[in-house]
């Protein structure tokens, strides 16, 4: 009669998660056996091979191995045949797979799946932080953001942060309007973290034009006026100068090309 008792170890040069969720699904397959996943994780060398070989003998058990450095690798296959210890690799087969398919040879570094998370988690927690602290909304975000961007109304600032934050980078955005004084904050910033967008007064009054017509509202309104929004682009001009930050001008970029300048400004200034 069968042993309706399992031990499998998962052995792996990183954590072991994978070999894990692996065996696990596997064993939902059997409702009788009870499997006892026992994980081995960041194996660096021979001496814990030998021993988890050792255990498995001794346990009757299994093992699954995600190693994805060959001599490792090579060397738990080879010592569990000699051992007569079933041993399943999980990884190799599909980067064998995939490098005949794309003709590249895999990176063998352990844990990069774990970078991967890593960075998709960081581009969330970016686009999280330019929704919530998009448009002046909470002048707390002035301090933990990595930008700040600053321009009058219609300068593609929340469109630029969406799109910097998908580049990992927290971008918050502070409209500038004359009657309503900035954030203490920002002038507390580092100058290097302020990207100021600037615009012509011919582009801005055709994009408000174009914006009132959209919301059905007359163009002749004070937001889309000559008068109105040069009073704007002076005062912003004013405190662009004040602050002593970079100054793009977005009159002819697309968003794409100004998001690329601002981060290379970014990069620059934190070599």
């Amino acid at each position: 009669m069968k042993n309706n008792h399992t031990v499998v170890y998962v052995v792996s040069d990183s954590v072991g998660e994978t070999a894990e969720l692996v065996v696990k699904a596997s064993a939902s397959q059997f409702s009788h056996t009870g499997v006892d996943i026992r994980r081995v994780p960041y194996v660096e060398d021979e001496g814990t091979i030998d021993e988890v070989i050792a255990q498995a003998k001794e346990n009757d058990g299994l093992i699954a191995c995600t190693l994805v450095v060959p001599e490792l690798r090579d060397y738990l296959l080879n010592k569990a045949k000699r051992a007569n210890v079933p041993v399943h690799d999980i990884i190799t087969p599909m980067m064998n797979l995939l490098e005949k398919k794309t003709g590249h040879e895999p990176r063998l570094q352990p844990g990069l799946v774990h970078t991967l998370d890593e960075d998709y988690f960081r581009k969330v927690e970016a686009i999280e932080f330019a929704v919530k602290y998009d448009d002046g909304r909470d002048p707390r975000g002035i301090k933990r953001a990595d930008i700040v961007l600053i321009g009058v109304s219609r300068t593609s600032k929340t469109p630029l942060s969406q799109y910097l934050a998908h580049k990992r980078l927290k971008v918050a955005n502070i409209p500038l309007v004359p009657e309503v004084e900035p954030p203490e904050e920002l002038f507390q910033l580092d100058p290097r973290k302020v990207i100021g967008l600037k615009i012509s007064p011919e582009k801005l009054t055709s994009i408000r034009s174009e914006r009132l017509k959209s919301l059905g509202l007359k163009e002749e309104a004070n937001y889309a006026t000559v008068k109105r929004i040069e009073e704007e682009l002076v005062f912003s001009n004013e405190l662009m100068d004040r602050i002593g930050c970079h100054v793009i001008d977005v009159s002819n970029k697309a968003v794409e090309e100004t998001a690329n300048l601002i981060y290379s400004v970014y990069r620059k200034n934190n070599r």
